[in-house]
C-alpha cells in the first residue's frame, strides 16, 4: 500500500512541476499554485521516507523522479552565482504596509544606499514619504505608489492598471550614464478563487511595457504574483527578472516574517544586472527587492 501510495504521489507531483502550465485556471487557484511551485520540491524527501519505510527501491526510484524534475527547473537557481561587478544604477521596490507605522524607518535602512526607490501602499504625507522626502532630491507620487530618485526625473505620467484609478506611474530618471524609463506599479490583489482582477492588471501592465519603446526599462513594484505564473508570460520577456538574473536564491519577500513567495519585482531591459538581493523592511508585512545594473 506504501509502494503504491508513493508511486502514484510521485507522479502527481511530477505533472504538476512539468505541466503546470497546461492545468485550465481553476477559478484562479491555479495561479496561486504556481506562484507557490517552487515548495512541490518538499514533498520529494517526504515521498523518499515513506518509500524507505515500505522498503521499496522501486517507491524510491519513482520519488526520485519529481526530484530530477524540480533540480531541471529551479536546481540553477540555487547553484547560481551573482555576475557581481560595480553598477551605475541601484533600485529598490518595497510595499510599506498601509498600516505600518514604522514605515519611515523601514524605508530609510532599504533607501539608504540606493539611486532609487519604488515604494507601495503609501499614505500620502505618511512616515515613508516624509523620510523619504528627507533622503531624495527628486520623487514622483500617485496615490498610494512613488518613486524617489538622487537624479532629475522628468516626462511623468500617472497609469491605471485597469483598477479605475491610478496605482502606476512611468517616468523617466536622467542617471550620469542615460536615461531609464521607470515604471512603478502595485498590481490589484489575488486570492485563491479571486485572480481576475490581478490578471486584468497584469494585461495592462504587458501592454504599457510592449507599447514602450525605450532603450532602457526598469519596472519596479508590487505585481502580486511570482515569476512562475503563467500570468507573467508577454512581460518576461520583453523584461528580464534581476532576481534570476544576478540574486542568490529564490528572493522571496512575502511574508516578511517567513517569505514563500516573491510578489515584488524588479524587472528591466537595456541594462545588465550586477546584483539582486532581498532587504528586510521593518514592520511591513513584506521584505524589499534590491538590484544594480550596468547601464
Amino acid at each position: 500500500m506504501l509502494r503504491g501510495l508513493v508511486i502514484v504521489m510521485s507522479v502527481v507531483v511530477t505533472a504538476v512541476l512539468a505541466g503546470h502550465r497546461l492545468i485550465p485556471a481553476f477559478g484562479g487557484f491555479t495561479a496561486v499554485m504556481e506562484s507557490l511551485l517552487p515548495w512541490l520540491g518538499l514533498a520529494v524527501p517526504f515521498l523518499l521516507l515513506v518509500a524507505a519505510v515500505a522498503r521499496s527501491r522501486v517507491a524510491a526510484a519513482a520519488a526520485a523522479v519529481p526530484g530530477l524534475v524540480w533540480a531541471a527547473m529551479f536546481g540553477s537557481t540555487l547553484l547560481r552565482k551573482p555576475p557581481g561587478g560595480g553598477g551605475d544604477l541601484s533600485a529598490g521596490t518595497v510595499n510599506v504596509g498601509v498600516r505600518n507605522s514604522a514605515s519611515g524607518e523601514a524605508v530609510r535602512v532599504v533607501a539608504e544606499e540606493l539611486d532609487l526607490l519604488a515604494a507601495q501602499e503609501l499614505t500620502p504625507g505618511g512616515p515613508a514619504a516624509r523620510q523619504l522626502n528627507k533622503m531624495f532630491k527628486h520623487r514622483y507620487t500617485v496615490s498610494t505608489v512613488g518613486l524617489w530618485s538622487r537624479y532629475p526625473i522628468s516626462d511623468t505620467e500617472p497609469l491605471d492598471v485597469g483598477l479605475g484609478w491610478p496605482r502606476a506611474l512611468r517616468a523617466v530618471v536622467s542617471t550620469p550614464a542615460g536615461d531609464v524609463t521607470v515604471y512603478v506599479m502595485h498590481l490589484a490583489s489575488a486570492r485563491p478563487g479571486h485572480t481576475a482582477s490581478r490578471d486584468d492588471s497584469l494585461a495592462h501592465a504587458r501592454r504599457f511595457v510592449v507599447a514602450d519603446r525605450s532603450r532602457r526599462i526598469l519596472l519596479l513594484g508590487d505585481l502580486n504574483t511570482a515569476t512562475t505564473d503563467r500570468g507573467m508570460d508577454g512581460l518576461i520577456p520583453p523584461l528580464a527578472d534581476a532576481q534570476r538574473e544576478a540574486g542568490d536564491g529564490f528572493g522571496f519577500t512575502w511574508p516578511a516574517s517567513f517569505p514563500i513567495t516573491r510578489p515584488d519585482h524588479i524587472l528591466f531591459k537595456g541594462m545588465r544586472a550586477t546584483e539582486a538581493r532581498v532587504a528586510p523592511a521593518t514592520g511591513s508585512d513584506h521584505r524589499a527587492a534590491v538590484a544594480s545594473f550596468r547601464l
